[in-house]
């Protein structure tokens, strides 16, 4: 088939999913500890609903909760996804993107898929490094930026125990000496232990956090499909949260059948393990909906046989009943196709009331949902280590009034001084949040 003609197709999909294929739900419908989910809607062709990527115009911002205010820590990055405070107050920003993946992309599908992500912000090169910024007299600005990592292979993740710095690449969890002050580090990276990755790598973030008392490593691995349609065996160590040994290396699934993990944290209260996941697409506006939950030690989530829960997806071939009977569903909602990544507890923040007990979240926005959902930081809030009431709104703003995208919020992190720094991948910022003086 001719470009001219898959053009054709995409124009032609697009019309049947605009007139055939919307949400019949509103997002907080699909929001909560028993959202609602009706039957699956698969049509033709899969819903595309792209709000282009722009950048912002001179001057504009996103729109900052009441009782507080928003302004840009840093600009001018590169694809910024992923953040992490040092001891000291530095803060390192993961400036990256997707690597050369051409397995992942074959097919008319597969050429689609990267033009829409391409579209929306996701088709830059991957700047593979990590920025140091420092902001010396805590004015919420950066004065200071270096260039701490260089040469890493589409890294995401970082967590400090002592002086061991680690990274997840997509390939390869790494560890780097550290010393406090630092600005930049040339040493040759330690390899802990490899990831799934290779040419057919999907979903290409991977995290890392230490446990609370630094033995042991946790490490998300995204699936390496929808929902398992380039084969099972392409998905082996997937769509799991690994727990490392960090003095051995040695490794094994702590939770499984979670489509894309992205952020994780430990709950203040409980000590439980969260994370934020990514659920799967094709099936509607309204199916499924992206969660947050605790992990538990051996749980299993659904991933690719059933969602929230025991709903069986009819698409996977073959089914596994035995496992379906096990699924684990998760604690709460955050509306469909949200893309929920960033995800970090309000512990430390001087945000005022109600942002003192909960989990922030960063939603980098749908693709698959007419209308489009996400492109925010919600806030829920948390009473004994759960969920409780409804999600708040912290920033919006981030669609203008033609529904393009001038921002996309994805990591998301407190500060040394109790600020809430965002990482914003389309608008090359870094915003910080704080209680308005």
């Amino acid at each position: 088939m001719r470009t001219s003609e898959l053009i054709f197709v995409i124009a032609l999909a697009g019309g049947l999913v605009a007139c055939g294929e919307t949400s019949s739900l509103q997002v907080s419908d699909g929001t909560g500890p028993s959202p609602k989910l009706p039957e699956p809607n698969k049509t033709l062709f899969p819903t595309i609903n792209i709000a282009p990527a722009i950048g912002w115009p001179d001057g504009a911002k996103p729109v900052a909760a009441s009782g507080t205010q928003v302004g840009a820590f840093a600009d001018n990055l590169d694809h910024p996804r992923w953040l992490y405070v040092l001891p000291n107050g530095d803060v390192l920003v993961a400036e990256t993107n997707a690597p050369a993946k051409p397995d992942d992309n074959k097919g008319i599908k597969g050429w689609i898929t990267e033009k829409v992500m391409g579209r929306a912000g996701a088709g830059v090169p991957s700047p593979n490094r990590i920025t140091l910024l420092r902001d010396s007299n805590h004015d919420g600005i950066a004065e200071t930026r270096t260039v701490f990592l260089e040469n890493l292979n589409s890294p995401f993740g970082m967590t400090l125990v002592g002086n061991d710095l680690y990274v997840a690449d997509t390939d390869r969890l790494l560890r780097f000496h550290y010393e406090t002050g630092d600005t930049a580090i040339k040493s040759q990276p330690i390899k802990v232990v490899d990831l799934p990755g290779g040419t057919l790598n999907h979903h290409w973030t991977k995290n890392v956090i230490a446990s609370r008392d630094g033995s042991k490593l946790f490490v998300t691995v995204g699936s390496n499909s929808n929902v398992g349609e380039n084969g099972m065996d392409q998905e082996q160590g997937r769509a799991a949260i690994w727990e490392v040994d960090r003095a051995t290396g040695n490794h094994r699934i702590f939770a499984s059948g979670l489509r894309n993990p992205n952020g994780m944290a430990w709950e203040p209260r409980s000590g439980a393990l969260w994370t934020a996941v990514n659920e799967r697409d094709e099936i509607g506006s309204d199916l499924v909906p992206d969660y947050i939950t605790s992990v538990k030690d051996g749980g299993f989530y659904g991933w690719p046989f059933s969602y929230y829960g025991q709903h069986v997806d009819v698409r996977v071939e073959p089914q596994n009943p035995n496992l379906v009977a096990k699924a684990i569903a998760p604690d709460y909602a955050v509306g469909p196709h949200t893309a929920s990544l960033g995800l970090t507890f309000a512990e430390g923040n001087t945000l005022p009331a109600p942002f003192k007990e909960g989990a922030f979240i960063g939603q980098h926005g749908s693709w698959n949902r007419k209308p489009h959902s996400g492109y925010k930081v919600i806030f829920l809030p948390f009473s004994d280590g759960k969920p409780t009431g409804q999600p708040i709104d912290v920033l919006t703003g981030f669609l203008n009034d033609e529904e393009k995208a001038m921002g996309r919020p994805v990591g998301v992190v407190i500060d040394q001084q109790g600020g809430l720094l965002v990482a914003d991948d389309v608008g090359n910022k870094v915003w910080r949040v704080s209680a308005t003086q």
